[in-house]
Parts: structure tokens; C-alpha cells; sequence
């Protein structure tokens, strides 16, 4: 199933520098909504947290389309931007980062947890979507009690729908999670030698003062970085897949 989900889930988080961070983090979210939206695919947000300066600290979304994890798989991984924030009167360039997360989302047969491992709670859903969306408890949390890993989910009006959405995303981020230990377990000696492409480790660099992107992974460059973040990423997925597949 993992090789061909019919959708994917995305995290994207703002990591080291603060509001830059943020306002990173939403520039990476549009970069891959757009290259969505250019392939005809679907885009569902399922969960945002924005920083004051309104960026994102957070932000969680579901893309559905043909060869959708195929094609954005490799963009799982920590990503570095240097560039002059707005904010910065001296002009100096700051380093920040954001990790992203692609995790294939489970269809409904495929999930299979034990409700006594689940603590759910619901409450009033809060951020985009007027005086309705606030109204009736609809927000969904949902912990998975033997490990403490928890999701939010508040997109949908319907309380049965986030529930829904809030249990896929809650089977996904297991799975990641034993496939990540299991890794761990059976390469640890290898990964401490020789690394490892997964999100713990910087895979690219967006370099705003030379209009430069670099993957790190395949040692590849791209200019125009504007037109990236619009998502015209075609040539670099495409390199991509045929240095790491």
C-alpha cells in the first residue's frame, strides 16, 4: 500500500529561527499546494497553527492525486533557508529551518487500533471559519496512550468528520513511528556511520541571497527560487527520482 497511497499526508513545522521560521514554513506549504494544484490533485488542510507574524508554526494537510507519494516522498527531511528577514534592519542573512513529514495515508480498512489505546476529547473548534466553526464542539484530539502521541483536528463542521480525519492521521504518525524504530533497530550502527536521507537530517538549502537551491542528497542546483515556492518543482522531483528511488 505504502508504494502507491491513494493520498499522503503532510507535516510541515517551523523549526530553528523563530517568526523566520514560520514564515518559512508557510512558504514551504504553498510551494507544495501549488505543485498540487498544478498536477490536479486535491488539497485538504487538516490542521494549522499560525505564528503572530503569520506564518505557520504548524501546519498539517492531506494531498490526494495519482503517483502523489511517488513524486513527494523525498521531501521528507529538515529544510534550510538563508535569507534577510523583513524584520532585519542591518541586513544581515539568518539561517532558519523547517522539518516536513510525508506519511501515505491508511484507507479505513487498513486502520486497526484498539479503542481502549485511545483517549478522544473534543472541543470548540477555533481559527479560520467565522462565528459557525465556533459555535459547536467539533475540534477532535485524539492520544494514542501507550506511546503519548497526540493529533488535533478542527477543519471539518461535522464532529464525526474530524474524528475520522483525526484517527487517520493518528494511524499514520504510528506507522511512521514503528517504521522509524524499526529502522533504528536493525541499521543503528549503520545510520551512525553512514547517515541516513530521513527527517532528522538537513536535505536542502534555499540560499535567497544567491537565488540558489540545493539538495544536499544528490549534490544538484536550481536557480529562481520565487518560481519554486509557486510550485513549479517538476525538474527537481523528477531528479530526485532518479538519484534516491
Amino acid at each position: 500500500m505504502e508504494n502507491n497511497p491513494k493520498a499522503i499526508i503532510f507535516e510541515i513545522r517551523a523549526g530553528v529561527g523563530g517568526d523566520e521560521a514560520a514564515l518559512f514554513a508557510s512558504d514551504l506549504f504553498r510551494m507544495y499546494s501549488r505543485y498540487a494544484q498544478n498536477k490536479n490533485w486535491s488539497v485538504f488542510l487538516l490542521s494549522e497553527n499560525k505564528s503572530d507574524a503569520g506564518g505557520l508554526k504548524e501546519v498539517i494537510f492531506e494531498i490526494k492525486g495519482d503517483d502523489a507519494y511517488e513524486d513527494l516522498k523525498h521531501e521528507a527531511g529538515v529544510h534550510r533557508v538563508q535569507r534577510i528577514p523583513k524584520t532585519e534592519k542591518s541586513g544581515r542573512v539568518h539561517t532558519s529551518t523547517a522539518t516536513v513529514a510525508v506519511l501515505p495515508k491508511l484507507e479505513k480498512a487498513q486502520i486497526n487500533l484498539n479503542p481502549n489505546d485511545i483517549s478522544m476529547e473534543t472541543t470548540k473548534a477555533s481559527g479560520p471559519g467565522g462565528q459557525y466553526v465556533n459555535k459547536r464542539m467539533t475540534a477532535v484530539r485524539m492520544v494514542y496512550l501507550p506511546t503519548g502521541l497526540t493529533v488535533f483536528c478542527q477543519t471539518e463542521r461535522s464532529l464525526e468528520q474530524n474524528k475520522e480525519q483525526a484517527l487517520a492521521l493518528l494511524a499514520a504518525k504510528i506507522r511512521e513511528e514503528e517504521r522509524k524504530k524499526s529502522i533504528s533497530e536493525i541499521e543503528g550502527k549503520r545510520r551512525e556511520q553512514i547517515g541516513s536521507a530521513d527527517r532528522g537530517e538537513k536535505i536542502r538549502t534555499y540560499n535567497f541571497p544567491q537565488d540558489r537551491i540545493t539538495d544536499h542528497r544528490i549534490n544538484k542546483k536550481w536557480h529562481d527560487i520565487e518560481s519554486f515556492l509557486e510550485g513549479k518543482i517538476d525538474k527537481m522531483i523528477k531528479q530526485l527520482k532518479q538519484g534516491l528511488n
